[in-house]
């Protein structure tokens, strides 16, 4: 693996991290208080490519790689998770699926759209009895004809309340895994109804809602994938997701990182800034070696992707340290900047509380170490 950045990349980098300092970080506290970021920054992102990254050209989005992806996430992710968020979700997890999985009509009708910012897509998967054991869900789909008649409750869904299709996964028949079907879901169908999710603790800027489907009518051409296979699709966008989520957590980090750094050189204590200070140096030091070995987890990963290799295992490994990594350092900021850490004038609280949903969602810390476990030695636990 060669770790230099390449002239595109480096230039990815440059135009993602120009648009957060200009265009989110400002703007991060002001949107985590009303709950609720610029609709706007959509169509913004639309235009920088951003929401089309790793989609072809002829499909109407961006192209570039995955490491290119994963750098303009992380600085996202530095800037404002909530922004992260739908980049991660629209795209990582719902145009990436129709690209990877969906009919010339599925592709013609959502991915332009999708990857312009004219549209946005959420993944409709967790539901209020099932999180990590998805394969347990209970929204229904039963034909009528040649449609499809889909009934059931979804929750924490991101994007949820914003969405403009749906990625809805729905049982159509046996028990388990076997029995899931996907089907894309315009959100404006009838018997649709969505409530967004206020007073979370983090990501608060995020439209997160429940969606419940009341015998919405879908036609068969809104399947994406073959009748039963929808549990392996979600398997598979999951794991690429992961290492969305992963690359957004180092972003966390390394906003984390500059923000200490910063302040421990102009704060003074005992006659002297706090950064010459030995124990003030070791949170430093703890918070830029775990940004440093998240970071190439997470590329481990995108270089594995773009070579068309094997990268599921390596994906939960780099979610499970750079969640976790990302909640450190986050807590060691916090330490750094004392008191004023505990307010949101300053970013470092934001950034903890956005880091720790980080380890729940996408499959918690818990559910990666178990698919570690299981790559390692054959076992399944589940």
């Amino acid at each position: 693996m060669d770790l230099q950045l390449s002239p595109e990349q480096v230039a990815v980098r440059r135009l993602a991290a120009d648009f957060v300092d200009r265009e989110v970080r400002p703007h991060a506290t002001a949107w985590d208080r009303r709950e609720s970021v610029d609709p706007e920054i959509v169509g913004r992102l639309g235009r920088l490519g951003f929401l089309g990254l790793t989609i072809g050209e002829e499909d109407g989005g961006s192209g570039g790689d995955h490491l290119s992806y994963c750098l303009v996430l992380e600085e996202l992710g530095r800037g404002d998770s909530s922004v992260r968020g739908i980049v991660s979700v629209s795209l990582g997890l719902v145009a990436k699926s129709i690209a990877a999985h969906g009919s010339a009509e599925q592709r013609a009708r959502w991915l332009p759209r999708l990857c312009s910012g004219a549209a946005l897509g959420c993944f409709a998967l967790t539901e209020p009895d099932s999180g990590s054991d998805a394969a347990a869900l209970a929204t229904r789909a039963v034909r009528d004809g040649g449609d499809w008649l889909v009934t059931g409750a979804k929750t924490f869904i991101t994007n949820g309340t914003t969405a403009d299709v749906a990625l809805v996964f729905a049982r159509t028949g046996g028990s388990g895994h076997r029995g899931v079907t996907a089907f894309l879901v315009p959100t404006d169908a009838p018997g649709l109804t969505r409530r967004e999710i206020h007073g979370k603790l983090g990501l608060r800027g995020q439209a997160t809602g429940e969606l419940r489907l009341d015998g919405v009518r879908v036609p068969d051409s809104a399947r994406l994938g073959e009748e039963g296979a929808g549990f392996r699709l979600a398997l598979a966008t999951l794991a690429k997701g992961r290492m969305s989520v992963a690359a957004g957590c180092v972003g966390i980090a390394q906003g984390c990182l500059d923000a200490a750094v910063g302040y421990a050189g102009q704060r003074t204590q005992f006659g002297k800034p706090i950064a010459a200070h030995q124990l003030v140096q070791r949170l430093l030091a703890a918070i830029a070696v775990d940004t440093a070995a998240a970071r190439l987890l997470v590329w481990r990963v995108a270089d594995l992707i773009d070579r068309g290799e094997p990268f599921a295992t390596e994906a939960s490994m780099a979610k499970l340290f750079a969640s976790e990594a990302a909640v450190r350092a986050a807590d060691n900021a916090v330490q750094v900047f004392g008191g004023y850490g505990y307010i949101d004038e300053y970013p470092v609280g934001k950034y903890l509380r956005d880091a720790r949903v980080a380890t729940l969602y996408e499959g918690t810390s818990q559910i990666q170490q178990l698919l570690i476990g299981r790559a390692l030695t054959g076992v399944n636990a589940f």
